[in-house]
């Protein structure tokens, strides 16, 4: 565990990329594979949400989104739940080579005795009493939870409100909890542009070979970062970019994105993996979340 916890970042942020990304690669072992890689910066950059959109409006891809959505929703889900929420399927024949996500909410103490008071848990739904719910929580035994009238294998987030031998919990948000908490996975049988258009995002940006360099627009991008509550971060396809991801709907990818910026200036390569740009791109706009980011810094990355 680290030595300081990880804080939730101050505004929500979203990563959108398509439904074609494992169409690279043919056999279920190594799109598995490459999921658990996008997972994992994921999870190291305190994403909040993982859209996945549909970006051949021409065939059906309900396929390609079922295992994207599946592989990613068991990765963040901790060990001691996936047993309650997921069935045996095809999609997690190689779901044991995911690589763990160790945040916060998988936590590897597993008996009642490292239980602390305030310590928040995810769970599961095991049994419904008159008073109160058995919720497992990855310890020896199911814990009672006061007041909790869901169905059975429900998740929930709960608070230990007391430890000993009869500890005991109560129903939490895990939007209260201060550190970060894992991501949520949604879909979008949606284009990218109708996507955008039925989110309210107060910023989006759209990565591209094609964009402006990211140096070149740090301040302007910092300020509107600032502002923004719900920022997306979208990504293309592997055969295929944003700006031909958007021709297709016979939209502009700078009308529909605020943004257009390459975070991989002069590759040494003649492509970059959507997978190798998650990273790239995240990291660099992790910056805009630390406190001690000033204008010296960023001229020392524009010298760069």
């Amino acid at each position: 565990m680290p030595k300081e916890s990880p804080s939730r970042q101050r505004r929500k942020l979203s990563v959108a990329i398509p439904a074609s990304i494992v169409s690279d690669v043919p056999h279920l072992r190594e799109k598995t594979s490459k999921i658990g890689f996008i997972g994992r910066a994921l999870a190291i950059f305190r994403v909040d949400e993982i859209v996945v959109y549909q970006d051949q409006p021409s065939r059906d891809q309900k396929r390609e989104i079922q295992l994207i959505a599946t592989l990613l929703s068991y990765l963040e889900t901790p060990q001691y739940l996936r047993r309650h929420l997921f069935r045996i399927m095809p999609e997690l024949r190689y779901a044991g080579t995911l690589p763990p996500l160790r945040t916060l909410h998988h936590p590897v103490r597993n008996r009642v005795s490292d239980l602390r008071t305030g310590e928040y848990r995810e769970g599961v739904i095991t049994c419904i009493h008159q008073q109160a719910a058995d919720v497992d929580i990855g310890v020896e035994k199911p814990i009672p939870v006061l007041g909790l009238r869901l169905p059975v294998n429900t998740r929930v987030t709960v608070k230990i409100t007391r430890t000993g031998k009869h500890p005991e919990a109560i129903l939490a948000d895990r939007y209260e909890i201060e550190t970060y908490w894992g991501y949520e996975v949604t879909t979008s049988e949606r284009t990218f542009g109708e996507m955008l258009r039925d989110r309210s995002f107060n910023l989006v940006i759209a990565t591209s070979r094609r964009g402006r360099d990211f140096a070149e627009i740090i301040s302007e991008l910092k300020q509107r970062w600032e502002k923004s509550q719900r920022i997306l971060v979208a990504f293309g396809a592997p055969t295929q970019g944003l700006y031909e991801i958007a021709e297709q709907e016979g939209a502009e990818l700078e009308s529909i994105a605020d943004y257009v910026i390459n975070t991989i200036p002069k590759q040494g390569t003649e492509t970059v993996r959507t997978e190798e740009a998650i990273y790239a791109t995240l990291s660099i706009l992790n910056v805009f979340e630390e406190s001690h980011f000033a204008t010296e810094n960023q001229a020392l990355y524009i010298t760069r």
